[in-house]
């Protein structure tokens, strides 16, 4: 049983919702199986690439006032807490990101530095981030923590470091299987 079908057959959702939420449920469950494939893996990478690209923008920008300078005009001094340390793990997790390399990894660390600047520099202005100017700092953290369970998608230096070809692309499809390449060879064996 899937989570969204679990979830909906819990007592009081199921209560409230009845048959709607059933269906709304299998519908869900549904389109979420058809996730996988070389289009869902391409959109994943041009979400990392993207991502990738303006995390590092940020980075450079805070660090060497390039492509802009950085919000307040000056770049941040060498080893200023929290501002230069922040800028290093946006330019190299950006970096890393763009190239999808390490890429879980690089997702995880600059989702979490998003969200410590985040709680430390903006929730004290506001309870929301419409009120606290932190809504890029939200976007980014929850993007890249989407980013930890995606994977590096297509086109990517994990990829080629796994080994490339259609063996190493299983590890990033959404639901975890081999999608459209195909039974494996073990569990041909299994089924023979």
């Amino acid at each position: 049983m899937s989570f969204p079908t679990w979830l909906c057959r819990t007592g009081v959702v199921e209560q409230r919702l009845g048959q709607a939420c059933l269906i709304f449920c299998d519908v869900t469950t549904k389109s979420i199986s058809r996730l996988h494939g070389p289009s869902v893996d391409y959109a994943i990478a041009a979400f990392r690439v993207v991502i990738g690209f303006l995390f590092l923008c940020h980075g450079t920008s805070t660090l060497f006032a390039w492509p802009t300078a950085p919000h307040g005009g000056h770049t941040a001094a060498v080893g200023a807490w929290p501002s230069w340390w922040g800028a290093v793990i946006q330019l190299v997790c950006g970096a890393a990101l763009f190239l999808g390399l390490g890429t879980r990894i690089a997702a995880f660390i600059a989702s979490g530095s998003m969200a410590y600047a985040y709680f430390w520099s903006h929730q004290p202005d506001g309870v929301l981030p419409i009120q606290n100017n932190g809504e890029l700092s939200a976007i980014f953290c929850w993007a890249l923590f989407l980013m930890i369970f995606l994977g590096a998608g297509a086109l990517s230096l994990d990829r080629v470091i796994a080994g490339g070809g259609r063996a190493a692309q299983s590890d990033d499809v959404v639901d975890g299987t081999a999608g459209d390449h195909g039974p494996t060879t073990e569990s041909r064996e299994v089924n023979a």
